[in-house]
């Protein structure tokens, strides 16, 4: 079959740097025009990347692809979307408003930022949890008189959150969530965090992130309804905090439910889930969805970070909650470069492609 031709927007970052190696080689699609800022526009992509010191500026890991190392980074306005079936945006959010409404008025966008989140009409989807939700994709289009569409990933704390409780919203009637999130450094946007204020320490608070969390996890977690989504009937409560890992977040989560909830049956539901799971098939999709342990020593991101390719959310902890009539508490691990981030955006283009979307 004839690949679908893509670009992708901030291509020299951490994040576009995640989706250059996320689409190596990648079965369903072929990377034909990159884009980033002025400063990296006109160069070879291995230029642009090398900073003054003549250091090479890779931060994923591996090697740099050969397919993308010699193309041009273009400005964003010299994208020629005519060639193009979908794009890849992974720019900050500030300017990522003005440049992917551009960018869908001609074809389909999926990104990384926030911009376009909290939209009536946008939705914000997790491949596995909430695909129902894409037919919304199709009233966004008609609305704005676009030829295309965004569709944003969420917050990646609150990827893992989502991931773990559509199982238990679905089955027992989850209502109240407390969360506490326990996040990696390289979370931490294209300022970072610095080494002299994450050493020996934890941040105890990250702008915006509860409310992101809050909100998102509500609409994720969703009915779509006469053309628009209908908010989960559940109460989140979460702290955000930066600990000094390198990848992948932890999460510390209590949970009410309306059904009494026995952690001893809770295996088989994820379990289940994973046999269900919609993107069972797809390349970048795990083999396992959810990774359960009974060892109440995991999840550990220096553990979990490489299973299912960075794709696979680790569950543990599992134990009944006092605190509660019907209650439950876990940790969860998700990793927020891989499924939280551009790798995640590239299984739900698969699963849009799947749907006929793309």
């Amino acid at each position: 079959m004839e690949k679908k031709k893509v670009a992708i927007i901030g291509v020299t970052g951490a994040v576009g740097q995640e989706f250059v190696q996320s689409l190596h080689n990648h079965p369903w699609f072929e990377v034909t025009q990159i884009a980033a800022s002025e400063r990296s526009a006109g160069k070879k992509y291995l230029d642009a990347i090398r900073d003054e010191s003549g250091i090479i500026g890779w931060d994923v890991g591996g090697e740099i692809p050969e397919y993308i190392k010699d193309m041009t980074v273009k400005r964003i306005d010299e994208l020629d979307t005519s060639q193009l079936d979908l794009v890849f945006s992974s720019i900050e959010s500030v300017a990522a408003r003005d440049i992917e409404t551009k960018m869908a008025a001609e074809v389909p966008v999926i990104s990384t930022s926030s911009a376009y989140r909290y939209e009536e009409d946008v939705p914000i989807l997790i491949p596995g949890i909430n695909d129902e939700q894409a037919e919304l994709l199709d009233i966004q289009k008609k609305n704005r008189n676009w030829k295309g569409w965004i569709a944003p990933l969420p917050n990646c704390t609150t990827t893992g959150l989502a991931i773990t409780l559509k199982p238990l919203l679905e089955k027992y009637g989850a209502k109240k969530v407390m969360m506490t999130s326990m996040q990696a450094i390289s979370g931490g946007g294209k300022s970072g965090v610095s080494a002299m204020g994450i050493t020996d320490n934890i941040i105890p608070y990250i702008p915006k992130e509860e409310g992101k969390v809050r909100i998102e996890t509500k609409k994720i977690l969703g009915k779509l309804k006469d053309g628009k989504i209908e908010d989960a009937d559940i109460k989140v409560s979460c702290t955000c905090t930066r600990v000094p890992v390198i990848d992948g977040h932890t999460e510390s989560v209590f949970v009410e439910t309306q059904k009494p909830i026995d952690p001893e049956l809770v295996k088989n539901t994820y379990e289940q889930y994973n046999k269900e799971i919609s993107v069972a098939g797809l390349p970048s999709a795990p083999k396992d969805y959810y990774a359960f342990h009974q060892d109440p020593t995991r999840p550990q991101p220096r553990m979990e970070r490489e299973v299912g390719g960075g794709m696979t959310t680790t569950i543990g902890r599992v134990e009944k909650e006092e605190l509660f009539e019907n209650g439950l508490k876990y940790m969860l691990f998700s990793h927020n470069k891989k499924m939280g981030s551009a790798k995640g955006a590239v299984l739900l283009a698969e699963m849009l492609y799947k749907k006929g979307k793309i």
